[in-house]
């Protein structure tokens, strides 16, 4: 287990400059393998939210990022991902020491990270409007603008991830930024806010605050000179978000919460729904909004797949997220931890059957860490607590149904909408249950993915928009219409029209 890593000062990111809090306040960054510091990072209050607002303001109107051509943005972007791919294992190893998540995973983050920039580069040119047919003698077109200053708030679970989510889009787009990561995990955060610099994006144009959420980021939302908000998160502080948002009708984007449902049927393929349903709740220590928390097994196969499942689950290595055999890290913080616990004790007093784990593990080895162990809890009803509130742990949740119409009525009876996996060979079965169920990413004999190619975003209380994918660039940009008259006669609009009035 890695102990006594260096502790290294982390500054805010404001008008291209790294500089301290106007407070000379700091706040103690933790890795959660083993509760050590690793970090001492400036903590941003409501006069720097100020100070960098105005920077990306002045980036945005008078700066030259929006007299940029599309590929000169486009060029910058793919130097960014450039860099990510040259810093790959260095990013990796401070995303797995801030956040706990195992070091395969982490690699793949940046990777993908580096791949949702590349993509966007790729769209820079590509943001284009319509030409609208008229009946007369007039052109009528549409244009898409970018936005302005955005302020992004982003969470602790994929930070250098999320991050590239955020900023990607966005600044293809032509914005401007305020990002604002989660005061458990900035590190990857302010490092990506220095590579947009070393890639040769202006001055002004990112700007990275870390900071306490009630301070910082209800500052941001309020500013009334941020012209779009943009948060990831969990649906009440969403809510918190729309309600602060609202005093300078702010364009508003949510990626919130989710309890999916993940469905198996008897004529699915067993050994792959087992091995993908294990990958979909327990990936990422299970602190993923699109984790398939609801297990919903037809009875006529719950035993059998319940053996396997059980069996491959406590053959999970739980251990030291920067040895490459561990195969789950432990949770972001000792409350988080706490928090999972909790429900689980709160499963239990409901009446469910805990099949596996349920604590945090007995190895010594671990005991400094925020570890809980994978948890099963079987014959859940689907009105206890731990089935329709968002645990965001290794917690899974098993539900036996009879049919089709049952486990339709069950999986939608929540207050998500994120995403459902359903198993199955039969593909009219399939697709008649991705249209019955309400879920804004479904995926059949699959488990989770997120590729930049496809739109991600949830139904009902599970978010506002779709982030990823061209459907993003919507998120950044509003329309202007303009018309032009043609005609060469002149009207008379208060005589009479041509052809009457």
């Amino acid at each position: 287990m890695a102990v006594g890593t260096e502790v290294k000062e982390y500054q805010l990111l404001i008008d291209g400059q790294f500089v301290p809090a106007a407070s000379g306040e700091t706040f103690e960054t933790l890795n959660p393998t083993t509760n050590e510091v690793i970090g001492r990072v400036a903590r941003a209050g409501k006069e720097d939210v100020d100070r960098a607002v105005r920077a990306a303001r002045r980036a945005f109107d008078e700066g030259p990022w929006g007299r940029m051509t599309p590929n000169e943005r486009a060029r910058r972007l793919r130097r960014v991902a450039e860099i990510l791919r040259e810093r790959q294992e260095e990013l990796a190893r401070l995303e797995t020491l801030n956040c706990g998540k195992i070091i395969v995973e982490s690699r793949m983050d940046v990777a993908s990270a580096a791949n949702c920039f590349e993509y966007y580069a790729n769209l820079a040119g590509q943001i284009w409007g319509e030409t609208i047919p008229m009946n007369g003698p007039l052109l009528d077109y549409t244009v898409r603008e970018p936005y302005g200053v955005c302020g992004q708030i982003i969470p602790w679970n994929f930070p250098i991830l999320m991050a590239a989510w955020k900023l990607a889009p966005a600044l293809a787009a032509g914005n401007t930024v305020v990002l604002k990561p989660a005061s458990y995990t900035p590190i990857t955060a302010l490092v990506l806010g220095q590579i947009c610099l070393e890639a040769g994006i202006p001055e002004g144009v990112v700007n990275v605050l870390p900071g306490p959420g009630n301070e910082v980021g209800a500052a941001i939302c309020e500013h009334p000179m941020v012209d779009k908000i943009a948060f990831t998160g969990e649906t009440e502080t969403g809510r918190q978000i729309l309600r602060l948002s609202a005093g300078t009708i702010k364009k508003v984007s949510l990626e919130l919460g989710g309890k999916s449902p993940n469905i198996v049927f008897p004529d699915a393929n067993l050994e792959e729904a087992v091995n993908g349903s294990l990958f979909a709740v327990f990936s990422n220590a299970g602190q993923r909004c699109t984790a398939r928390t609801r297990l919903f097994l037809h009875e006529s196969i719950h035993d059998r797949f319940m053996d396997d499942f059980l069996a491959k689950a406590a053959r999970i290595r739980i251990g030291d997220p920067l040895d490459d055999t561990t195969q789950m890290g432990p949770l972001v913080s000792r409350r988080q931890c706490e928090r999972v616990l909790g429900y689980v004790e709160k499963a239990r007093s409901e009446g469910a059957e805990l099949r596996l784990g349920g604590k945090r593990p007995d190895k010594a080895d671990l005991q400094r860490g925020n570890f809980v162990e994978p948890t099963v809890f079987d014959y859940v009803r689907n009105d206890m607590t731990i089935a329709r509130e968002e645990v965001f742990g290794p917690v899974l949740s098993v539900i036996p149904f009879r049919d089709e119409d049952e486990v339709v009525a069950l999986a939608n009876n929540t207050i998500y909408g994120l995403g459902a996996t359903i198993w199955t060979n039969d593909i009219k079965r399939a697709h008649k249950l991705a249209a019955r169920i309400r879920a804004g990413n479904i995926s059949i004999n699959y488990p989770v993915i997120n590729p930049p190619e496809a739109p991600f975003g949830g139904f009902k209380q599970s978010g506002i928009g779709r982030e990823l994918s061209r459907h993003a660039l919507d998120l950044y940009t509003q329309v202007k219409n303009v018309v032009v008259g043609l005609s060469e006669e002149v009207f008379d609009w208060y005589g009479r029209w041509p052809g009457g009035r």
